[in-house]
């Protein structure tokens, strides 16, 4: 029957004397760090979610904008069409032999045609160009989020060593990294 023995190293020693005497104590410094830590990954989850929600919103409204940049050309080759056919008609006009009053018609056609594409192309440039500007915007805020996010990460990771090194100008550096984060959510937040 073997039984086994657990032999504590002296580390092992030095951390249950060290818990012992902080609660006794009451030396809360751990614990107000675990709080801390708490709020900040909390916080950093809120920015993680608006980081991928802009994110996606930005890549939606670069999308819109191909799709516009996309329908405009498709009308500029239309344009560019109506443009060859009314030249083709033009040059009807002046063939010994055709009817050169039936062509000088088509001509006036495809040219009053060509200035309805052309609007319609320029206005697809304009949407195109918009929806560029509102991924712009957007991104802008996106890099924001992920800032603030990655401050908050900083923060956290202080904490964590503060916690181990239990040194004092480490937890006011993890404090201050944490209200650097909340600048720049709040920068975000408010599209600066």
């Amino acid at each position: 029957m073997s039984e086994e023995f657990e032999v504590p190293s002296p580390h092992e020693h030095h951390l249950e004397h060290v818990t012992e005497h902080a609660h006794g104590s009451g030396d809360n410094f751990a614990g107000k760090i675990a709080v801390m830590t708490a709020i900040m990954a909390t916080v950093g989850a809120m920015f993680s979610y608006q980081a991928g929600s802009t994110e996606s919103e930005a890549a939606m409204n670069k999308n819109n904008a191909a799709i516009k940049k996309t329908e405009a050309s498709n009308q500029w080759n239309y344009y560019q069409a109506k443009s060859s056919r009314q030249n083709l008609a033009e040059l009807a006009t002046h063939i010994p032999g055709v009817d050169a009053a039936h062509y000088t018609a088509e001509a006036a056609r495809y040219k009053s045609e060509k200035e309805v594409v052309q609007k319609k192309a320029q206005q697809l440039e304009e949407e195109a160009s918009a929806w560029d500007e509102k991924s712009e915007q957007v991104l802008h805020q996106h890099h924001r989020w992920a800032q603030a996010m990655t401050a908050i990460q900083i923060a956290i990771s202080l904490a964590a060593i503060t916690l181990l090194t239990r040194k004092e100008w480490l937890k006011k550096l993890a404090y201050g990294a944490g209200g650097v984060s909340v600048v720049l959510g709040i920068l975000a937040w408010q599209h600066i």
